[in-house]
């Protein structure tokens, strides 16, 4: 998913809460048509006007152009609306219950779902070893190759480190697939199998592999007619939108026209956040995993077997920060889904970050309660405002100031980030950029290989070196000098990829010679795993 700088990270965040059926907005409040009996309906300890106030107070907050949101109680879609706009430009159309919102790392649990089916099914099982249905997959270990199971690729401790490989998923990738499965083996492992937790998307591609091995259909195909038309989830579908779709949101930092249905290109990402839904869709799926995978008409799309199987805690997590003021005690993940405990009530959830979107979808399973949240704002700070407010009134009838503890905590980052980008970043007096000769230039032109990401060009264009990367429409930025053979990329797309901007620390052999580079995210998107490219160099160009 590329996601900007949070859109990733907010799947797997150690403060991440709640989950309520929202979209962000930042203009006045539309609202889409809500049921009659909404008020009467909703959760105790909600009301519309407590909705609407919170909504509105976290736009402003922190700025986000449109919020969308859904409940469902009781059995019952009891509340849906729309705030705000579809888009950042400020004359883009107001946001409804319809609005197609890209939900990120949300569509692992229709991955996991999809599994779920096939595993009611007999055609495959939870333990089942990987190879048994894609001979041709491959780890780094020949072992854990042998020995890794369906169950292994959804529970993100499979010793890969943090996002690793996203930049074949993310960062304008043209990567297929097939390709993702064929570079695995040149993942690096950073911790024992099956023993430390870190957020992984590469292993849900290899699910969607999986499912589309078993059932003979493309991930989208299955996923769209057994899974979103089969339960009836409106405005929903397992490819991105297309010119021919009018009521889309637009994330932070995207624009431009959107495909035509003919020229669309489907990305290797789809299994692990490739989903787009709107509230009434996003609030239906949530209504029938309350209601054990049975529709309301009484159709079953899975069985509550399977939905106790994946809600259920198969690898325990840290704490999040916010343990003591929530009253959390554990952490656990288990297929797709996260579960902890949340003010003495079981909370089941996720959230999912791509295209400058969040969102979360959220389950309190004992009070028959689900809060979905769709925002087309990067930003994650706002989705945990509403969805801990609101998720709190539910559970105990009132809220602390979420909404004033994370703005004072984006604040207070942004604010240090800020002070230490002006006195000791790069670029800054005390470590000033240099100009570099044409002939000191030279050394570091040429053709760079890594063994998963493939091909980085370094080439010069007027006086500038540019750094690109094959398979990547757009990733590409200019190179600026500091000391010691190490530079600072700087990516040309600032709205979708400023905060990806890396260290490239060249290498060279005794005798002077440029051999390689590594390199090194400056922010805290984890998902542009820069750190494990390892390039060498192939080529030189003069």
């Amino acid at each position: 998913m590329k996601t900007n700088a949070f859109c990733r990270w907010v799947c797997l965040c150690s403060k991440e809460f709640i989950a309520v059926a929202v979209i962000t907005g930042a203009s006045s409040a539309v609202a889409a048509p809500v049921p009659a009996s909404a008020q009467a309906g909703l959760p105790p300890g909600l009301t519309e006007a407590i909705i609407d106030t919170t909504v509105e107070r976290t736009r402003r907050a922190f700025d986000v152009p449109g919020i969308a949101i859904g409940i469902v109680h009781d059995g019952k879609i009891v509340f849906t609306r729309g705030y705000g706009r579809r888009a950042e430009d400020k004359a883009s159309p107001a946001v409804d219950a319809r609005t197609l919102f890209a939900i990120g790392s949300n569509s692992k649990e229709f991955t996991t779902t999809a599994l779920s089916v096939l595993v009611d099914e007999g055609k495959l099982r939870w333990d089942d070893r990987v190879i048994d249905h894609l001979p041709e997959f491959r780890v780094s270990d020949p072992w854990i190759t042998r020995d890794f199971r369906i169950s292994d690729l959804l529970t993100h401790h499979s010793g890969m480190g943090l996002g690793a490989g996203d930049l074949m998923l993310f960062s304008h990738s043209t990567f297929t697939r097939k390709e993702v499965l064929a570079a695995l083996p040149s993942m690096p492992f950073t911790a024992p199998f099956r023993t430390t937790y870190a957020y992984n998307n590469l292993l849900y591609v290899v699910a969607g592999s999986v499912i589309e091995r078993v059932s003979g259909q493309s991930w989208e195909r299955f996923l769209q007619s057994r899974l979103i038309d089969a339960a009836g989830l409106p405005a929903c579908q397992s490819t991105p939108p297309t010119r021919e779709e009018a009521d889309v949101a637009t994330g932070q930092g995207e624009g431009g026209p959107l495909p035509v249905r003919e020229g669309l290109r489907l990305p290797a990402v789809a299994p692990a956040g490739g989903v787009w839904c709107s509230a009434d869709g996003v609030s239906r799926w949530a209504q029938i995993y309350l209601n054990g995978g049975v529709t309301p008409e009484g159709k079953t799309i899975f069985s509550r077997a399977r939905r106790d199987e994946v809600w259920a805690p198969h690898a325990l997590l840290p704490l999040p920060d916010t343990a003591e003021a929530t009253k959390t005690h554990f952490r656990a993940y288990g297929y797709g889904w996260f579960i902890e405990d949340f003010y003495g009530q079981r909370r089941v959830w996720h959230t999912g970050t791509i295209n400058g979107m969040v969102s979360y979808v959220n389950f309190l399973p004992e009070l028959g309660t689900a809060i979905v949240v769709l925002t087309n704002h990067d930003d994650h700070n706002a989705t945990y405002s509403i969805a801990t407010t609101l998720s709190s009134y539910v559970v105990k009838g009132g809220s602390d100031d979420w909404i004033g503890h994370w703005k004072k905590e984006e604040d207070a980052k942004k604010a240090a980030n800020a002070e230490q980008a002006s006195v000791r970043g790069p670029g800054s007096p005390a470590r000033p950029f240099h100009q570099l000769s044409s002939d000191e230039q030279r050394d570091y032109l040429g053709a760079y290989r890594d063994d998963w990401r493939g091909d980085i060009f370094v080439t010069r264009r007027g006086g500038d070196l540019r750094l690109t990367f094959s398979k990547a429409d757009g990733l590409a930025g200019t190179l600026s000098a500091l000391p010691h053979d190490l530079f600072v990329a700087r990516w040309d797309n600032r709205a979708q990829d400023g905060e990806d901007d890396c260290y490239v620390q060249f290498e060279r052999d005794v005798e002077g010679k440029i051999t390689g580079m590594k390199m090194q995210l400056l922010g805290s998107d984890f998902s542009f795993d820069a750190q494990d490219l390892h390039p060498r160099k192939i080529s030189d160009h003069s």
